[in-house]
């Protein structure tokens, strides 16, 4: 069985790297480090990634007008703001475990080589292989109220500025509506007193139409306005847990984390489904452990579950390192010149994704 060793024990030279997806190094098993490659297992992390949304609600400034001079029933009558949940993610991902560090040791005059990640955790022997990138959700550029910071009067003529009536304001405003509609119907059907000489000066007019009417009857109907926010959130399964706080929503400050009283909870649940076990052979007996083997997790399974206001979010299972066991892999074949083996593992476990042979010249 392999021992545990410090990385401080052996000596590792880099002897060659390449960019893949994310940074990836290739270290060689050669004389100069007497044919030993020290690694680590991963321990698992899941990411919890929320994403809200802030719905910003602003009254026009002659909104008790809009039944009487519009006809319109509903609109915003005070200011507000509200955030909701759009979405939850969970994905997993492999921390080195310093305290779980391994040496690969091969016989002498081979030179099979380890494929690790950026966070040196093992992604393969004897194979180049892309680790997937990570991608991260975008945030929606926010939404634009022209009531922000009166940016409408810009757009509204002096006449309307100049009045201190509130009430006058609002029917000279309703009556420009009026007459811009008139407009686009006399363009549409063609009997306004100059027509746009092209296609694409009439479209440009329409535009500008159809700004100014949206413009005007923001003051009576008001405005909502969105923006969105996405934030992640870091745990590391231990053993079962049942609704714990990961994290709070709150109607001021959004998605915030979970000692921050001001929001409602997001509750996760971790429920452990299956551990790891030693594999059997034929006879149904445990494998026994090669000789000097390459170690490898065989992770158990667990159930995630996240809720919000009384809602399910997410019920996902995960493979999961800590609820596992190591086993390993005979070092021979990976030097074996006939048929030399490679391996890929899944960098979040440290378990084996993929195991095969090689030709020689292919390696």
């Amino acid at each position: 069985m392999n021992r545990k060793f410090l990385i401080s024990l052996v000596a590792i030279f880099i002897t060659s790297s390449s960019l893949l997806a994310q940074q990836t190094t290739k270290f060689t098993a050669a004389k100069h480090n007497e044919y030993g490659l020290v690694y680590s297992l991963p321990t698992t992390h899941v990411e919890v990634e929320i994403e809200a949304q802030k719905t910003t609600k602003t009254a026009g400034p002659y909104y008790k007008y809009a039944k009487k001079y519009l006809n319109i029933e509903n609109p915003i009558t005070e200011d507000s703001q509200e955030w909701k949940l759009v979405s939850v993610n969970v994905r997993s991902y492999g921390s080195a475990d310093k305290k779980d560090q391994y040496l690969m040791q091969f016989k002498s005059g081979s030179s099979p080589f380890l494929l690790v990640n950026e966070k040196g955790l093992p992604l393969s022997i004897n194979i180049e292989t892309e680790e997937p990138k990570e991608v991260k959700k975008a945030i929606k550029a926010p939404t634009k109220s022209v009531l922000d910071n009166n940016s409408y009067a810009t757009a509204l003529p002096g006449e309307l500025l100049v009045s201190e009536s509130v009430a006058k304001k609002a029917e000279i405003a309703a009556t420009m509506i009026y007459k811009i509609r008139e407009s686009r119907t006399n363009l549409i059907t063609g009997e306004a007193e100059q027509m746009p000489p092209d296609g694409d000066a009439m479209k440009l007019t329409m535009q500008q139409l159809d700004k100014q009417e949206s413009t005007l009857m923001a003051l009576f109907i008001g405005t909502e306005k969105t923006e969105n926010a996405i934030k992640q959130f870091d745990y590391v399964p231990m053993g079962d847990i049942s609704d714990e706080v990961i994290a709070r929503l709150s109607d001021y400050y959004g998605i915030v984390d979970r000692n921050n009283l001001s929001g409602d909870p997001i509750y996760l649940s971790i429920k452990i489904t299956k551990k790891g076990e030693m594999p059997v052979n034929e006879k149904g007996e445990e494998k026994k452990l090669p000789k000097g083997a390459v170690i490898y997790n065989i992770p158990g399974e667990a159930q995630l579950t996240l809720k919000y206001d009384g809602k399910k979010l997410l019920d996902q299972k995960f493979d999961i390192a800590q609820f596992g066991i190591h086993f390993g892999l005979d070092p021979s074949m990976f030097t074996d010149k006939k048929a030399p083996a490679y391996v890929i593992f899944h960098s979040a476990t440290g378990a084996i994704k993929e195991l095969g042979t090689l030709q020689p010249e292919s390696k």
